[in-house]
């Protein structure tokens, strides 16, 4: 299915949805190369060149910028669009963070000049950002170290447990299992099951948290790690972590801190105090930088004393003359996961965030998120059902069961937000709750959008109880109508052909 063809269209649009294929016209050039000056060459021979031109768009350099300034327009971002994205921590990304990622200093520095003969001292700038970025990420978690190569969550999460598997076998042990509840990021036991774990999952009880009787009946020698998102995917922090994270080292087992939702603590509760062993963050959820489409991921990892010596390589040092380098001589190293330092422009991004809020700063961040959170559960459960209905963190998870009874379900309800200019939350997640609609959103939100938000919701809730075939409709007024999914899915249409 093509989603731009004329059916998909909105009314006075189709002319501006074409495919940049439909727009090309013979002749047209949006750029013109100048004769070479460069005297003595030669055309390259004839074996080294196409027999037919490239099926490439002709345009002019007007056309082009139209072309995908309107695509743009289509988008739904954080710059653009009250964003609710639950357990994806999708915040505004502040763009004094961006310029300092331009500076040139930074920006033309090529990756490998850190690692030549001498190099380091051309990258001294670089080296101590990364430097103080370990630090910094460090304090904020109660972490040992850290090393910032992992490129996004899910790489994260691997890297961490490949730590934890390389701690377990320089002790001589052999462990089988790595625990997880059910509300668990479904990464998690992806992430386990890759690094050759088999998953044992953790049912959640009635009150939200992760049943603890079940949990000590999967709890022995053979457990490697308990891999734990706290506040859970419920939205839901256990007042019981410390007893769980007490209870895996009985036994020998590490904790695993899921940072999926680092940003309804941040500040006021560290991982490492209370007894995480392993960590990973997402710079691109806690720490306002760039988001899927906006740009790379990064999701650093920290560990606690212990299993500092197995962190990948290279690592930056400080040396005595307070210059940085890079070291290498780490025998129990589980080597490269990524290539050079990680995403560096994202964790520089990350680092001036940091640095212009400051402890106090970071701090009113996880209040603030938290308070929207309870602040639209607070209005809306009167409208859907409420799991677990208890003060949250910085997300809330309702379902829309009651809506469902009417013909009008979580998708239903997000495919209507579009239409109203809303990203629609997450819907289906956690895999525990029916009908889920999980809403987080975060500091960053003034109390006039998130008021505008609910009243949406409102409307749809009075909607799917008075009149749901409007909600199961939409979207109506967008370029791209209701697809057929599974034929969208199983036919996709992914090529121009003319």
């Amino acid at each position: 299915m093509n989603p731009f063809d004329g059916s998909s269209r909105a009314t006075g649009k189709s002319r501006g949805m074409k495919l940049i294929f439909e727009k090309h016209r013979d002749g047209r050039r949006g750029f013109s190369y100048g004769l070479s000056d460069v005297s003595g060459t030669k055309p390259l021979a004839g074996k080294y060149c196409r027999a037919t031109e490239a099926r490439l768009p002709c345009l002019s350099e007007l056309d082009v910028v139209r072309h995908y300034t309107n695509l743009s327009r289509l988008n739904f971002s954080v710059d653009t669009n009250f964003y609710p994205l639950g357990s994806c921590t999708m915040k505004y990304n502040p763009k004094f963070t961006e310029r300092i990622a331009a500076f040139e200093g930074f920006l033309q520095l090529h990756p490998l000049l850190p690692q030549l003969s001498g190099g380091g001292m051309l990258a001294q700038g670089s080296l101590e950002v990364l430097y103080e970025s370990e630090k910094l990420l460090a304090e904020i978690t109660g972490m040992s170290a850290f090393t910032l190569q992992p490129l996004a969550g899910a790489h994260g999460e691997l890297t961490g447990v490949m730590l934890i598997a390389a701690y377990h076998k320089d002790q001589g042990l052999r462990r089988k299992y790595i625990i997880v509840p059910d509300s668990s990021h479904g990464t998690n036991p992806s992430s386990a099951a890759i690094a050759g774990y088999k998953v044992k999952v953790i049912p959640t009880g009635a009150d939200g948290y992760m049943d603890l009787e079940q949990y000590k009946k999967q709890l022995n020698n053979e457990v490697a790690a308990v891999m734990l998102t706290c506040p859970n995917t419920l939205g839901i922090f256990n007042p019981k972590i410390k007893e769980i994270t007490d209870l895996a080292h009985n036994v020998g087992a590490l904790m695993y801190y899921d940072g999926a939702n680092l940003n309804a603590i941040m500040g006021k509760c560290r991982p490492g105090d209370i007894g995480f062993d392993v960590v990973h963050l997402n710079l691109h959820k806690t720490f306002a930088t760039p988001h899927g489409g906006g740009g790379p991921g990064a999701g650093p990892v920290g560990v606690s004393k212990k299993l500092v010596e197995f962190l990948p390589i290279s690592r930056i040092i400080r040396r005595a003359d307070a210059t940085f380098a890079l070291d290498y001589n780490h025998p129990k190293s589980i080597g490269y996961i990524a290539p050079f330092y990680g995403n560096f422009g994202v964790i520089l991004k990350a680092y001036a965030y940091i640095l212009a809020l400051g402890k106090e700063g970071l701090i009113k961040v996880a209040e603030i998120a938290v308070l929207n959170a309870n602040y639209c559960q607070a209005r809306l459960k009167e409208y859907y059902d409420l799991p677990f209905d208890k003060t949250c963190m910085h997300e809330c998870v309702f379902s829309a069961s009651r809506q469902a009874k009417n013909g009008v379900h979580a998708l239903d309800i997000a495919k209507y937000l579009i239409d109203q200019g809303y990203h629609p939350p997450t819907i289906y997640f956690p895999l525990i709750v029916k009908e889920a609609l999980m809403i987080e959103p975060t500091e960053t939100e003034s109390k006039e959008s998130l008021d505008d938000f609910i009243d949406t919701m409102i409307k749809i809730a009075e909607l799917a109880k008075n009149n749901p075939s409007v909600v199961t409709q939409a979207p109506l007024n967008m370029p791209i109508k209701r697809l057929d999914e599974v034929r969208a899915a199983r036919q996709p249409d992914l090529r121009w052909k003319p």
